[in-house]
């Protein structure tokens, strides 16, 4: 049988919890979305960081590790999760009852619940105009781009930035005009911008004497991935430890004598012609 929010509300009432865990399970209740693609959350599904938990709470983050595990422990069975990275919000839901519940407890035909139906369109429904106006805020988008980020990879960047790669991304594509839904998979499917995203490095085309030095470190750069610079980063750090990276950069900073930004690229390079990663 699928849940409701007063079928849970009545399991958190009668599950055996100390208050302040019973007030914790309140508070996650209150956040689930009940409707596919609510606030960009599957059905059934909660999202909040750790800390705003805490400040809601009004306790401390190792006393919040605590009730957290008490619920986990408890018949509610909360289960969590962060699929979306380590800065993304944290995903809760409450686990299914291993045992049948009593007749007196079980949500009534009458219940209006938007849980009870199996399917729901998402929120994100029309069309968006590429062309349009500039400034989100003078559109329908802004408050559901709001609310539906708090889950995503996306969770603080700035509604408006949001909007504009968004615009981009589809004006680069020659698109007009795209499903609302598009919007919402752009969002899901985030990825930061790195800061050197659009700078170049630039190596004169002619030099009256070539200096293999200079020339080697050139052409490590011009292998380097330089526009999704933090995600191979974070994949090489993975795959050879964070320690071993640094002492790469390090290396290379002493062998060339150039700067900490030039000799990550020299890094990334070395690594994609190695085949350690992709460009």
């Amino acid at each position: 049988m699928s849940l409701t929010t007063g079928a849970l509300l009545r399991r958190i009432t009668e599950t055996d919890l100390s208050v302040s865990a019973h007030k914790l399970a309140t508070i996650i209740l209150d956040g689930i979305a009940w409707k596919d693609g609510y606030n960009g959350l599957p059905r059934g599904t909660a999202a909040f960081t750790l800390a705003s938990l805490a400040e809601r709470m009004g306790i401390s983050r190792q006393y919040l590790s605590n009730l957290l595990g008490e619920l986990a422990a408890s018949g509610l069975r909360l289960e969590r999760r962060k699929p979306h990275g380590k800065y993304a919000p944290w995903l809760f839901r409450f686990g299914e009852k291993t045992r049948e519940r009593s007749q007196d407890v079980v949500s009534s035909g009458h219940d209006t619940s938007l849980f009870k139906e199996d399917s729901h369109k998402t929120i994100f429904a029309g069309k968006i105009d590429i062309g349009g106006t500039q400034s989100v805020f003078q559109t329908r988008w802004a408050g559901l781009i709001k609310a539906a980020k708090t889950a995503l990879p996306c969770w603080n960047v700035d509604t408006q930035v949001i909007w504009e790669r968004f615009i981009a991304f589809n004006r680069q594509r020659g698109n007009a005009s795209v499903p609302a839904g598009y919007l919402l998979g752009f969002m899901r499917r985030w990825r930061h911008a790195p800061k050197a995203a659009h700078e170049e490095v630039k190596v004169p085309e002619t030099a009256v004497s070539v200096d293999p030095v200079q020339a080697e470190l050139t052409e490590l750069i011009s292998a380097a991935p330089v526009r999704n610079r933090q995600f191979h980063e974070a994949d090489l750090c993975r795959l050879i430890g964070q320690a071993a990276y640094q002492a790469r950069v390090h290396e290379v900073v002493k062998q060339f004598g150039c700067p900490r930004f030039t000799a990550t690229l020299a890094v990334h390079g070395q690594a994609v012609l190695v085949g350690e990663i992709l460009r």
